[in-house]
């Protein structure tokens, strides 16, 4: 009897151990089935943001419905609906995944030269922290950027809205380098080195924006969508216009 009951006891700890390693293969297959869904779903994200953005690029705000991304995308446009709410709500969080990175990255680039040069300046170092770490971007990032970089030119001249996107995203690292820029002028009427700013972000929308007119203009000489000629003059150009403004006042 002592044996059977041996056995048995091996036979019901085996069931239990049996019981116990279906119960985990249970919820390791749960887990990984919300893994999954997860995903999925942030996949599904990634592919609407990156077809509404290519769509908001070349048509607008106003020239993009819900539907015209969700036929891309292949998903019915409910799902946008249940995502975003509306196509306003899209359009921010379209530029707002890209405008944490170039503003990051910025910041970044300036504090970094600001404690390589000791606190010490110059214009072209400031303004190479700030443009060609931006340039770097849409060199290296793909279509994918340089969407984001003319949808980021057509916001920047949208008085009606575009304004405050930019300013929500970006008053923080472009008043950084006006600081850095600052300190390297200190004899520049505060007024000129804002207005010298103006015209950095002006022609850096003109770029980002790449509408070929310069490619026409030069007879193919020059292209738009040469970002690295482009980086090698813009900031050289403008730290010179800098120091003209500032001099013609001294």
């Amino acid at each position: 009897m002592a044996r059977v009951d041996r056995q048995g006891g091996v036979a019901a700890g085996a069931a239990t151990e049996q019981k116990l390693e279906v119960g985990r293969v249970a919820e390791q297959a749960k887990t990984r089935r919300r893994s999954t869904k997860a995903e999925q779903r942030a996949e599904t994200m990634e592919q609407i943001l990156d077809e509404a953005e290519l769509l908001f690029s070349r048509h607008g705000l106003h020239g993009v419905t819900l539907k015209d991304v969700a036929k891309r995308v292949g998903v019915h446009h409910t799902l946008l609906n249940y995502y975003f709410e509306d196509k306003k709500k899209l359009f921010d969080a379209v530029f707002a995944r890209r405008a944490v990175v170039t503003s990051t990255k910025r910041m970044q680039a300036l504090d970094e030269y600001d404690r390589a040069s000791s606190g010490k300046p110059t214009i072209e170092g400031a303004l190479h922290a700030f443009l060609d770490t931006d340039l770097d971007l849409y060199i290296h990032g793909g279509d994918g950027w340089k969407n984001y970089g003319a949808l980021g030119a057509q916001v920047a001249n949208t008085p009606e809205w575009g304004a405050e996107l930019m300013d929500s995203h970006f008053d923080p690292v472009v008043l950084r380098l006006i600081e850095l820029l600052k300190r390297a002028m200190p004899d520049c009427a505060e007024e000129d080195i804002f207005w010298g700013y103006h015209f950095v972000t002006g022609a850096l929308m003109v770029t980002l924006a790449r509408t070929g007119r310069i490619d026409k203009l030069s007879g193919g000489v020059c292209k738009s969508e040469d970002f690295e000629a482009i980086k090698a003059r813009m900031a050289s150009f403008m730290a010179a216009g800098f120091r003209q403004i500032c001099s013609a006042k001294a």
